[in-house]
């Protein structure tokens, strides 16, 4: 083969090769397509990868978020069902004051009235026109009166014209009819709320009590759309982010009321996207579920509207007696757009530390309000123009009444168990007269210091009884009344000294076949002698005798041995029992030194055996607590206050007479000389040493029994009528008394008696007194005790 040959060959199978090449490469491009200029393969195949996966992982995550949420928002639902549907808020127990009586002849004077009237927050106008106001001329008052819950039942709103004279009440009368009403109660003070535990404080209001003017500020104010909305309201929320955004700071909130609501009921204040985010799902949980007017009552007896010391005051009920002492249904529209206004900041808005800020505040939601067509302008000038009207800083939301609320928990519990006062809703009616209690304190705090000159250490202990009804009237516990601490009107024990003295009397005084108020009485040294030997010899205040003196003159001249001798020859133990009866429940000591008060009582066991003889000689036991109502209202099942005849009702009219004597012209007879003009019966006590020194008496209205003495029992230098007797004095001076009637009983008759021998003797003889004598035993002497003539033998007198 030529070389020519042999090179085309060669060129000949590098053709073929190229061009098997070349088909190869086609075939390949055909099964594989092209890459992209600048990404290769494997980068486009790792996106769709992982586009995939995270598609699947994307919407897995979001099927367990929203199955977590779902889960979290049932559990949300159960609490949120748990606190509407159940009890919202646990309301403290409501504790009153008595709810004063008027009827004809109720011990009621024209002033005392007007006191009370004040005290319950009524304003005083020329004509009442509205509920909450009275007018009152010299002898009358017109007034009326509010709705409230009586234990007997509910009282609607009524106007009526009381009128008074020298002896109280004389008629009340309907003004609708005319007609003359057997009886008409006011409306009973609030005098407080029994807190336990962590429970905050609070005064339910229904929201169709609530007044309109404030449900339409609160939603001008702060939640425009509430009736729109679903609980949250997206659109504030990006307002209130863009313009704190702007401010640099938080200067507006985007919260609903349904939010805030949530927040109060279930939240802390954090401040976290955490704690939002549950408030706002828990907002739209509770707008799906609920009512708007539902929601809104919630949210306006839960709003948090200031602080009152330790007391949180939540709640529009409670602030508008906080703020203004009065019912929210009374409340001008100021006062109602300020409850309002001071939601923003209770604080930042004191009206009491900030007025300026606090009325910008109020005038702010006036100027909403009338911006909103609610109100006029003439009522928008008129309110912004008007004060506050705030509550006097003096006068206090609840009282502090340490010694009578201690009485009223013990009578809770012993008459309706320990667990009473756990229940949500509870309404205590109590015995206590706020008009009563107010001049008790003020006579402690102006009389004690002055006895306390010279002896820091005195101290007092006061109980009034309501002479008609058998309650605890006022208490006062301490020198300093509001002081928390040992009670001396309940606590102590210390010899009562003469105070025992009538029940002595009383018991003589029931052998009227043997005495009367002008039996002669021994007035001679005696000694008695105990079964070891030991003698006593008692003896006068004076240290003197007079041999013999009329049973009056011992009584009110407070003379020991005449009582002595009188209290042997009765028995030490007679006498015993008729304190017993009269209602002292502690043991008695049946010595000869008791007849002179050698018993140890408090003044509360004092006034429950005063009581006794200021009632006719009824004995009923002594309460603080008239009715207990549950939160539906309904009267819980009580037994009946023990009473019975504790001492005859003729016997009993002598000693009443007898103690009247002593403010007359014996013991007390400083009292008389303050009061001439009124009838009051009292008794002075004074124990061994100037130790204890007590008053106890009454008049037509109250019973009384003061103590005044040292906790260590040392000697005061005070007598019953300097010391004890100055407290219930100037008591009288705050709170005028109201003369004794002294209607006469069966039994009962105007005897005449010899001064000398103390015999029954005719009206008309020489040398007589006349005095109340039991009608039984009482046989006068015919012609003045002188022997009978012929004639009157004859015809038998």
């Amino acid at each position: 083969m030529t070389k020519k040959e042999t090179t085309k060959k060669t060129v000949s199978k590098a053709g073929a090769n190229k061009g098997a090449a070349k088909a190869d490469s086609k075939s390949k491009a055909k099964a594989k397509p092209k890459a992209k200029p600048g990404k290769k393969p494997s980068s486009r195949k790792a996106s769709i990868g992982w586009g995939r996966r995270i598609w699947s992982i994307g919407w897995k995550l979001g099927l367990i978020v929203f199955a977590a949420v779902t889960i979290y928002s049932i559990y949300l639902d159960q609490i949120i069902a748990r606190k509407f549907e159940g009890q919202k808020w646990h309301l403290p127990a409501q504790v009153f004051s008595r709810s004063m009586a008027l009827y004809p002849g109720a011990a009621v004077s024209h002033g005392q009235m007007i006191s009370e009237l004040k005290l319950l927050g009524y304003r005083k106008v020329a004509n009442p026109r509205q509920v909450g106001e009275f007018s009152a001329s010299r002898t009358k008052v017109d007034l009326w009166r509010r709705p409230f819950l009586h234990p007997q039942g509910d009282q609607a709103e009524q106007r009526v014209m009381i009128a008074f004279d020298s002896q109280g009440v004389s008629s009340v009368t309907r003004s609708l009819d005319r007609r003359q009403l057997a009886v008409f109660h006011l409306e009973p003070v609030l005098l407080d709320r029994i807190i336990t535990g962590d429970a905050e404080d609070r005064v339910f209001v229904n929201a169709d009590k609530m007044p309109t003017s404030i449900i339409e500020a609160l939603i001008l104010v702060e939640d425009r759309s509430f009736y729109e909305h679903h609980g949250i309201n997206p659109f504030a929320i990006v307002r209130a982010l863009m313009v704190n955004i702007s401010a640099g700071r938080t200067v507006q909130g985007g919260s609903t009321l349904t939010q805030q609501l949530a927040k109060n009921f279930f939240l802390s204040s954090e401040r976290s996207l955490v704690r939002k985010a549950r408030e706002a799902l828990m907002a739209m949980i509770i707008d799906f579920r609920y009512e708007k007017d539902e929601i809104l009552e919630a949210y306006l007896n839960e709003v948090y509207m200031g602080q009152d010391k330790a007391r949180g005051v939540h709640g529009m009920g409670l602030a508008a007696q906080f703020y203004f002492g009065r019912p929210i249904a009374e409340l001008t529209l100021s006062q109602q757009a300020f409850l309002v206004a001071v939601i923003k900041g209770p604080s930042y808005y004191n009206p009491w530390r900030y007025p300026e800020r606090a009325q910008e505040r109020r005038d702010l939601v006036l100027r909403l309000l009338m911006e909103g067509e609610k109100i006029s302008v003439a009522q928008y000038q008129a309110a912004a123009e008007s004060p506050l009207g705030l509550r006097k800083s003096d006068k206090p939301v609840h009282q502090k009444l340490p010694a009578f609320f201690a009485v009223v928990k013990h009578e809770l519990a012993r008459r309706f168990g320990d667990s009473l006062l756990t229940q949500s809703g509870i309404k205590i009616y109590t015995t206590l007269d706020p008009m009563a209690q107010d001049a008790a304190e003020k006579a402690v705090k102006k009389v004690m210091p002055h006895l306390a000159k010279n002896d820091k250490s005195l101290q007092v202990g006061m109980v009034l009884t309501d002479k008609v009804s058998a309650g605890i009237a006022a208490m006062v516990g301490d020198k300093v009344p509001s002081y928390r601490g040992f009670n001396r009107a309940v606590e102590i024990r210390r010899p009562i000294g003469s105070l025992i003295k009538p029940f002595v009397y009383a018991t003589a005084l029931g052998q009227a076949d043997k005495y009367n108020l002008a039996t002669p009485l021994k007035d001679k040294p005696i000694t008695l002698k105990n079964g070891q030997g030991k003698t006593w010899s008692p003896q006068n205040v004076t240290r003197k005798f007079s041999g013999e003196v009329p049973l009056l003159t011992g009584f009110k001249k407070s003379m020991n041995v005449p009582t002595v001798n009188l209290g042997m020859e009765i028995g030490v133990s007679s006498v015993a029992t008729t304190l017993d009866k009269a209602g002292w429940r502690d043991k008695i000591s049946e010595y000869p030194s008791m007849l002179l008060g050698a018993v140890n009582g408090s003044p509360l066991m004092v006034a429950q055996v005063y009581q006794t003889i200021a009632d006719n000689g009824r004995y009923r036991q002594l309460s603080s607590i008239t009715a207990v109502l549950d939160k539906d209202n309904n009267p819980l099942p009580v037994a009946k206050i023990p009473q019975s005849q504790g001492i005859d009702i003729a016997t009993n009219f002598l000693v009443q007479y007898a103690m009247t004597q002593v403010v007359q012209s014996g013991t007390a007879a400083r009292l008389g000389k303050v009061f001439p003009r009124t009838t009051l019966a009292g008794k002075t006590g004074t124990s061994n040493d100037t130790r204890d020194s007590w008053f106890a008496g009454f008049d037509e209205r109250n019973v009384a029994a003061v103590w005044v003495g040292r906790d260590d029992n040392g000697k005061t230098g005070l007598y019953g009528s300097n010391g004890a007797m100055a407290v219930y004095q100037d008591f009288l001076q705050n709170r005028p008394p109201i003369s004794l009637r002294r209607t006469p009983v069966n039994g009962v008759v105007n005897g005449h008696f010899d001064r000398a021998t103390g015999k029954a003797m005719e009206a008309g003889c020489a040398n007589t007194i006349a005095l109340p004598a039991l009608s039984g035993s009482y046989h006068p002497a015919k012609n003045c005790g002188e022997p009978l003539s012929w004639w009157q033998k004859i015809t038998g007198g």
